[in-house]
């Protein structure tokens, strides 16, 4: 099974506007990918949910909870400094080397520009669903 990472934007978009993203969420639920996760992205993924979005804490921490339960965490050791323009996309690069992630899907330019790492493919959304499509 192929092995992924989604960019918290991936979560975000999946979360509040559904689309792609939201299939490629439904992609992990339905056990078609290997969807990993680590602390430090849930925990971006949850302060953007109360501050950009006004999520109330309640319904983010179960929201946060219910990613557990389709997602695998992991906890990177790794410290990279590979994107310079947005510190914290290296977190998203971190977890995919704990991962072993083969693809990173983001619609983060910083991200994606990079096209690949340590043998990672850097994908966005749309191109992970066409992959995934028989």
């Amino acid at each position: 099974m192929i092995r992924v990472v989604a960019d918290t934007n991936i979560y975000v978009s999946a979360l509040n506007f559904g689309g792609v993203s939201d299939q490629i969420l439904s992609l992990a639920r339905r056990k078609r990918i290997d969807l990993f996760v680590s602390k430090p992205i849930l925990e971006e993924l949850g302060g953007v949910l109360r501050r950009k979005f006004r999520w109330p804490t309640a319904r983010t921490t179960q929201t946060l909870a219910e990613i557990r339960v389709f997602a695998k965490e992991v906890y990177p050791t790794a410290r990279l400094s590979v994107i310079r323009q947005d510190e914290p996309d290296n977190r998203i690069l971190e977890c995919a080397v704990a991962a072993g992630a083969s693809i990173l899907v983001t619609g983060d330019s910083h991200l994606r520009v990079l096209g690949s790492f340590m043998q990672i493919q850097i994908v966005s959304p749309r191109t992970l669903l066409d992959m995934m499509s028989p």
